[in-house]
Formats: C-alpha cells, structure tokens, sequence
C-alpha cells in the first residue's frame, strides 16, 4: 500500500520572508525492544565542526555507558487505554525538547490522542540533542521523533544501523544580527556566531555559509544550547546568531528590529536542481523496524493525521503547543497558518529521494559526512 505525503502548501519550495530564505491497518503490534546498537561518537560533525574536544568525549562516554547497559525494556512493552476503553500497547519515543519542532507534533499527538486512536501510545521523552544522540544511538530508545536526516546519516556512518522512516519538516535557517557592520553572511568574518554547533540545522547553515565564500574558521563560534539561541540573539551577547523556527519567529516577535541575513537558498536550486530540502521526521533502528513491520505504517498515520488536523486548526493547534512547549500561541498561529517558515511537510522518506540525495551531498560538500548513507537508509515500506 502507497501512502502519499501531506504538504499543506504543495511541494516544498524556496519562497521565505525575512531570512532571505515549507491510516493503519491490522492489529496493534507490542513494540519489540532488540539489543541496543553500539554507539557512534556523537552525532557531531567531524573536523572540529561540533563541540568542542572534551563534550564530545563526554558525549561518546555517556553513549558508550548507554551502549553497554541498555536494557531489554527500551522499548516498554506495557499498555495503555484508548479513548474507547481498549488496552494499546505502548512505544517510548525520543523527542528534542522544547523550543524545537521536535515538540510542535508531538504536543498535538498526546494532547488530540492521534496515537491511541492508531493502536498505540507513544510515551514521549524529551531531552537535549545531545542527548538524543547519546539514548538514540545506544539504542535507549528504538525510534526519534526529532530524527534530523544529516544527523541519522552521520549515525549510520558511525556504525549504528538506522532507517530514515518520513519527513516531517523541511529546512529552514537564519542568521538574525543587530550589529550594524554585519549585512551579509561574509561580514561574518572577525565576529561572533551563536550556534547549537551539534545540530543538523548548523551542518547546513555550513553548506550555504561554503557557498557564500564565508571561511567559517575565521568566525568566532559560540557554542549554545538550542534554548539559549533565543537569549543570544535577544541580548546581543553574540554578533551574530544561527538559529531556526519556532524560536525565530518568537525572536522576531520579541526584537522586531532585528535583522536576518540572505542566506542564498537559491544556490539550493541552481547545484542540486530541486527545491526540496527535507529535513527533520521519524526514524527507527533497523532491527526494531524488521521485527515491526506494521509500525513504521501506524506511525506515519499518526504524524500525518496530526499534521492535517494542525493545519485544519491552526488556533487550536497553537493553544496546546504553547500550553506544551511554551512561547506565543499567536506566533505559532501565524506560523501554521502560512508554513512559510515552519514547512510542515509529512512525506515518505521514499517520496523525498531526490531532496534527500542532495542533503546528503550537501554534507559531503562541507565535510560533514564522508559517505553517503546505504539504499536502505531511506526507508520504503511506506
């Protein structure tokens, strides 16, 4: 059976705004929990791209820890009650905690129990990307909800066998200043960037940065935990700051004299001949998909049914992401109700191969990744 991608505004395509920048079937299958796979050395990019040397040392510690303990529940197996009175079993997902897109669907799962009228309930963990990539890779947890592709390509890189299930969201980036001298990208140079450097959304800012002729070595990186993008940006602590929906928008609402520079996502088109740029979405470990066959299905229906009730109810569906995760459910609104920037894009992985193939060479480009993934990367059972 196809199941065909959810995009509320069609093909994802490079229109931007300020940056410069879019049901199962069968039985309820129990989660199976295999053995946790050994873990890479952090979802980080190589060549000193990431954190610095003693995080990711502490990263690659706490994953190996991880990697050796885990146990035969990471994936419970108990159960839980459907809005009709039924037993459903449950599934731990790993999600990046807020303010992340990671959280945006997420809230609107629990809250509207997409997931139990599915079969299932999915028991929502949020945490650092750090460490999501330290549960994720030990195999603590079987599948992400916050899942950013270049980060599962470099986990599979690294050893540890994982299937781009779908696409939930497509990519968007700025870099927000309000240092007068600062106008482009390549001013850049000789001043500071706040980044949460261990993020999917910094390893392509990499590639535009390349393309723009701005030598990253000869800016002054600050690394930040994605909440305190936001702070950096506000406080002008940074000259300069990389940052990503929701908290752009919510800095936009805050500091509206704040300015975003081009980041020339027409470049995109021009080298890769697509507009696609998928991003973030859904993956699982290997072997947790081959002893679930059913559950990849169940779990795009889930995401794909609460992303069509979002966009069908954009107030509503701001209410309980800001009641979830925090920030202005006017921002979010606005947000939904355009996609311009948040690019709520629910697809196979197996629909996106063009996009998909030139967000993995982009990373072969900036250095991030040295190989592209294998065929089976790309999950296609959907």
């Amino acid at each position: 059976m196809k199941v065909s991608s959810f995009h509320p505004q069609g093909k994802a395509g490079l229109s931007h705004h300020r940056a410069g920048l879019s049901g199962p079937h069968g039985k309820a299958e129990l989660p199976h929990s295999p053995g946790g796979a050994g873990p890479p050395d952090g979802a980080v990019p190589p060549g000193g791209a990431g954190p610095s040397g003693v995080r990711r040392r502490a990263v690659l510690a706490g994953g190996l820890a991880l990697g050796l303990g885990a146990v035969a529940g990471c994936s419970s197996s108990s159960t839980s009650s459907s809005s009709s009175g039924k037993s459903v079993p449950t599934l731990k997902v790993l999600a990046f905690q807020a303010p992340s897109l990671g959280a945006f669907i997420t809230s609107v799962i629990t809250a509207k129990r997409f997931d139990t009228a599915h079969g299932v309930h999915l028991a929502f963990s949020y945490v650092t990307p750090d460490n999501y990539t330290v549960e994720f890779s030990s195999g603590q947890y079987q599948v992400g909800g916050s899942s950013a592709l270049l980060s599962e390509a470099l986990r599979v890189e690294r050893g540890v066998p994982i299937t781009y299930l779908f696409n939930s969201f497509d990519f968007f980036g700025a870099v927000v200043t309000s240092d007068p001298a600062i106008h482009s990208l390549t001013d850049l140079r000789g001043h500071s960037l706040a980044a949460a450097l261990g993020t999917t959304n910094y390893a392509m800012f990499q590639w535009f940065a390349l393309k723009a002729g701005l030598n990253l070595k000869q800016v002054t990186q600050i690394n930040e935990t994605t909440p305190g993008l936001s702070t950096m940006a506000l406080t002008g602590r940074a000259d300069a700051t990389e940052i990503w929906e929701p908290a752009y928008s919510l800095v936009l609402n805050k500091k509206p004299g704040i300015r975003s520079l081009d980041m020339g996502l027409d470049r995109w088109q021009q080298t890769f001949g697509t507009s696609e740029i998928p991003y973030a979405g859904v993956a699982a470990h290997s072997a947790w998909v081959k002893e679930n066959p059913g559950g990849p299905r169940k779990l795009y229906a889930i995401w794909s049914a609460a992303a069509k009730w979002t966009m069908a109810n954009p107030a509503a569906a701001a209410k309980i992401i800001a009641g979830s995760t925090g920030g202005d459910a006017a921002v979010y609104e606005q947000l939904i109700k355009t996609n311009s920037l948040l690019k709520l894009h629910v697809a196979p992985s197996a629909s996106l191969t063009q996009g998909i193939n030139a967000v993995i060479e982009s990373a072969r480009q900036s250095g991030y990744l040295s190989a592209s993934p294998p065929a089976s990367f790309i999950y296609k059972g959907l």
